[in-house]
C-alpha cells in the first residue's frame, strides 16, 4: 500500500485499518488562523490499480463536544463500512486550537472543543472561532486538490451529538450540495436547549434572532432544494441529555419537518436502553452507513 503525498496537509501518521488506510493530517486554517488537524480515512479502493480522479464518494462525519478528528476515528467504526461500499470518511476538528483566548478553555461545552459550526461574530471569538467557514468553504476543497482520486461534489454528512446537529445545519443551509443527511443524537433545536443557548449567546451575541440561521429546527421549513433523501436520526432513550437534560430535542425537528418538503422523510429512530456514547454510535454505523451508500450511488 503506497505512501500518501500531500502538497497542502502535511501527513503527521498513517495507519492502516480493516484494508485501507487512516491518515492523520494537519493544515494551515486562513478561517480559523491556526494549525487544522483533520484524519481522513482511505478505503481500499482508493489504492486499487486503475483508480481514478473523482471516483470515490465522500462521507463527512461532524464530531462532538470535546472531541478531536481521533474520536471518532477510532471508535465509531466506519472503516468496514467505508470499504464495503467504497467511500472515504473526512473527520475534522470541533475548534480552533492553541489561541489561548480567555475563557477558551474554561468549560467543556463552549469555547476549546466547542466551536458549534457557527461563524463566531462576538469581538473576542470572531477573528478564529468560524468552524462553519472552515468545514464548508476552506476544508472540502483544500482536500479535494489534494485528493484528486475523491469526489466532493458526491458527498454526505453525518455527525454525533454537536456534530449531528452541525450535519443536519450544514445540510439544510446548503441545499443540493451533500445527497443525504444523518444524525446520532442531533442537538436537534439548539436555540431551545442549554447547550445552544450558551453557544451561540457567547458566539453570536444576545440578538437571538441570529441564532435561527444556525437552527435545524428553524431551517426545515425554510429548506427548498432536493428533497430526494430521507433524514435519518437515532437517538437513545438511556441517554441523559436527551430524557434529562432535554438538550437534544428530537421530536422538535420531527414535527418542524411536517411543514417542510421533508413531510414523512424524517426517520427518527428512539432506541432503547442506548446512551450517548460510541457504544451507541457504533452499534448502528452500519444503518448510518447503508443510507448514504444509497444516496450516494454506491448500492
Amino acid at each position: 500500500m503506497s505512501s500518501i503525498t500531500t502538497s497542502i496537509f502535511k501527513v503527521t501518521a498513517e495507519i492502516q485499518s480493516f484494508g485501507g488506510k487512516l491518515v492523520k493530517l494537519q493544515h494551515k486554517s486562513d478561517e480559523t488562523k491556526t494549525d487544522m488537524d483533520v484524519n481522513v480515512y482511505l478505503p481500499a479502493q482508493f489504492f486499487a490499480n486503475g483508480a481514478k480522479g473523482k471516483s470515490l464518494p465522500v462521507l463527512l462525519y461532524l464530531s462532538g463536544l470535546t472531541c478531536t478528528p481521533n474520536n471518532a476515528s477510532e471508535k465509531a467504526f466506519w472503516q468496514p463500512y467505508a470499504n464495503k461500499y467504497g467511500f472515504a470518511v473526512v473527520f475534522p476538528d470541533t475548534s480552533p486550537r492553541g489561541l489561548n483566548i480567555e475563557g477558551e478553555h474554561d468549560s467543556y461545552d463552549f469555547g476549546s472543543g466547542a466551536g458549534f459550526y457557527v461563524d463566531a461574530t462576538t469581538e473576542k471569538w470572531k477573528d478564529n472561532y468560524r468552524m462553519y467557514s472552515y468545514v464548508n468553504s476552506e476544508l472540502l476543497p483544500k482536500l479535494q486538490a489534494d485528493f484528486p482520486i475523491l469526489n466532493f461534489d458526491n458527498i454526505s454528512i453525518t455527525g454525533h451529538s454537536m456534530g449531528g446537529y452541525g450535519a443536519l445545519q450544514l445540510f439544510l443551509r446548503n441545499p443540493g450540495k451533500f445527497k443525504s443527511v444523518s444524525a446520532f443524537s442531533p442537538i436537534s433545536n439548539p436555540t431551545k436547549a442549554p447547550w445552544g443557548e450558551k453557544c451561540f449567546s457567547g458566539y453570536l451575541g444576545q440578538d437571538k434572532s441570529t441564532w435561527t440561521q444556525y437552527d435545524p429546527t428553524e431551517l426545515i421549513g425554510k429548506y427548498q432544494g432536493p428533497s430526494d433523501s430521507s433524514i435519518l436520526i437515532h437517538v437513545g432513550k438511556s441517554d441523559s441529555f436527551y430524557f434529562k437534560d432535554h438538550q437534544l430535542l428530537p421530536e422538535n425537528f420531527l414535527k418542524a419537518s411536517e411543514n417542510s418538503v421533508f413531510k414523512g422523510k424524517v426517520d427518527l429512530n428512539l432506541v432503547d436502553g442506548y446512551d450517548h456514547s460510541y457504544y451507541f454510535i457504533s452499534s448502528f454505523t452500519d444503518v448510518h452507513a447503508a443510507h448514504h451508500a444509497k444516496y450516494l450511488g454506491l448500492n
